[in-house]
């Protein structure tokens, strides 16, 4: 079986040691490079070609979404997948702007991190369905209210979604397929089809690419790349 060669990039020496313990338990899981620093980070990504880095975003040096984007310009083969203790939307939305392959709560770093890894090695994204919801969240809205600031025609159609329908856009627009969306959501894959098609006539859209354009409209996923549907 050919391993997941990984690196692990975080500050705390504990939580560093008792991660390579984990990932090094598994048998299709090898951790082959270790980094405190972000400046330590890039240099091992380049040096070892990991296929995927764990990357914590406080640390010294310089922090982890600078990082990522030295590595995503130096090592694009890797998948980095963010791995913090900051369960927010600000942090969340330019890591994946930036080129994050998932984001992963510390708090939650054991089976669904696990499930991260393979994911975002296999070239999926990593997205807990919370984190989804955020991410159709438009940031900082404008006030309907304010002379001159009147919320766009894509911010308008928005919210005619429901909340279950705001996340499966953002799935979609991440590239989750039918079956991974009914898996996160707990839901059966006619469901998630029946709010999928709701979703779409409501914004008045046909394929998944126009649907990514109207993310990057709203400025939810500013670097996913679009693709036709099949």
């Amino acid at each position: 079986m050919t391993r997941i060669r990984i690196l692990l990039a975080d500050d705390h020496a504990v939580l560093q040691a008792g991660l390579e313990a984990m990932l090094n338990a598994e048998g299709d899981m090898q951790v082959i490079g270790t980094a405190g620093d972000g400046h330590a980070a890039v240099r091992q990504a380049a040096l070892l070609q990991p296929d995927v880095i764990l990357l914590d975003i406080n640390m010294p040096g310089i922090n982890g979404l600078d990082a990522l984007e030295q590595i995503r310009q130096q090592t694009p083969a890797s998948r980095v997948l963010i791995l913090t203790m900051h369960d927010d939307a600000h942090y969340l939305r330019q890591a994946m702007a930036a080129g994050a392959a998932g984001y992963v709560l510390k708090q939650s770093a054991g089976k669904e991190l696990l499930t991260a890894i393979r994911t975002v090695a296999q070239g999926g994204v990593y997205l807990h369905p919370v984190h989804a919801r955020l991410l159709a969240t438009p940031d900082s809205p404008p006030s309907a209210s304010a002379p001159g600031n009147e919320p766009s025609d894509a911010a308008k159609r928005f919210q005619l979604l429901s909340e279950r329908e705001a996340e499966v856009f953002a799935l979609v627009a991440l590239g989750y397929r039918n079956a991974e969306i009914a898996d996160k959501l707990a839901l059966s894959v006619k469901t998630v089809e029946t709010y999928k098609s709701r979703m779409m006539d409501k914004l008045g859209l046909q394929t998944r690419t126009a649907l990514v354009r109207f993310a990057l409209e709203l400025g939810m996923l500013q670097k996913t790349e679009a693709k036709e549907d099949a």
